[in-house]
């Protein structure tokens, strides 16, 4: 009995002192964040500052951080220099894959250096090491909820941004790599409203792993897919682009397939001729696009060679081919086409 009390008193003790720490940990990334976020002076901000930091670019970007029922998310965001207040520009969410931080991800993709050329806001939420041991987004765990949760933070943290930032609301895609493609797949399908694009690179279709057994099987390429859930009327899922490399040995190929066909069947599109595509020495492209009364609904690239990297990536950085086409030019240009729409 004595031993018990004391085990009892240390557990308490123990949750307290978590208790503790969260909210200092709260207040503090709260305090960073809003200053983060604040309107970018004239002359580039000190070395010094603890909310600016160069970020894959030589150019000063945000840190920042959202807190809400998944926890504390970390995020960063790039603004293209010299955006007037009355701008509203576009926006990309990124999400990195499996022992990747949001820097790797900008670093291998260099969305950023395309976000100042074109003049868009990229924003990379970036998951809790506390989550996920690997910082892979927890996709797969349906079942406990974890991944609607983590889906739902991600979310939360876009809404932020919004709030904060210069965004145009209505011009957000969606844009993620593995396990971050998985994610942002499910994200797109509990939230279709927010979204006008959603890209894959080398992901598994929502509703094919509910465990990390499943998950396991759905990249193997054994995984059945479920009918998504149908959505409230005149609700569309956003257009869907998927990349998937031929020759990846961690993601099976055939989910690029599945994961094209699952949109297309909830939207009851069909498959046009595949045609090919490759430009100089980079790997020859399949494309297909699934259409329904002349509306783009999904558009799948199998690029032959590709392995589990993002193609056309930076070369000398993990999980990325330069040899492949540009993905990045080729998300931003399936987005622009998507915000188009709006003005037709």
């Amino acid at each position: 009995m004595a031993r018990r009390t004391r085990s009892t008193l240390l557990g308490r003790s123990l949750q307290r002192s978590l208790r503790a720490i969260t909210r200092s940990a709260v207040r503090a990334g709260s305090k960073a964040m809003v200053q983060a976020l604040q309107p970018r002076p004239a002359k580039p901000a000190k070395k010094s500052s603890p909310t600016r930091s160069r970020f894959a670019t030589g150019v000063r970007s945000s840190t920042g951080i959202t807190v809400g029922i998944a926890g504390a998310q970390r995020y960063r965001l790039f603004v293209p220099p010299g955006v007037q207040r009355t701008e509203r520009l576009p926006l990309l969410v990124m999400l990195h894959g499996c022992g990747q931080s949001a820097e790797a991800l900008a670093a291998s993709t260099r969305m950023n250096q395309l976000a100042l050329r074109e003049h868009f806001v990229v924003l990379y939420p970036e998951q809790n090491t506390l989550a996920n041991l690997q910082g892979c987004w927890n996709w797969h765990q349906t079942r406990t909820g974890q991944a609607q949760r983590e889906a739902d933070a991600v979310n939360a943290t876009i809404s932020q941004v919004c709030q904060l930032t210069t965004i145009d609301a209505t011009r957000i895609a969606l844009v993620g790599l593995s396990a971050g493609a998985s994610m942002a797949a499910l994200l797109a399908t509990r939230h279709p409203e927010r979204f006008r694009a959603i890209a894959m690179h080398s992901g598994i279709a929502p509703g094919m792993a509910h465990s990390s057994a499943s998950a396991l099987t759905a990249m193997q390429g054994r995984g059945l897919v479920a009918p998504l859930a149908p959505l409230s009327a005149c609700t569309h899922l956003p257009a869907l682009l998927v990349i998937q490399g031929s020759a990846d040995r961690l993601v099976a190929p055939s989910n690029g397939h599945k994961a094209a066909q699952l949109w297309a069947t909830r939207e009851a599109a069909k498959a046009g001729l595949p045609r090919t595509v490759q430009r100089g020495a980079r790997y020859p492209t399949t494309v297909t696009d699934y259409k329904t009364k002349g509306r783009l609904v999904a558009t799948l690239c199998d690029i032959k060679g590709l392995g589990h990297a993002w193609s056309g990536g930076a070369a000398n950085q993990a999980y990325s081919d330069p040899k492949g086409p540009d993905a990045s030019r080729m998300i931003w240009s399936f987005a622009v086409k998507q915000f188009a729409k709006l003005a037709a």
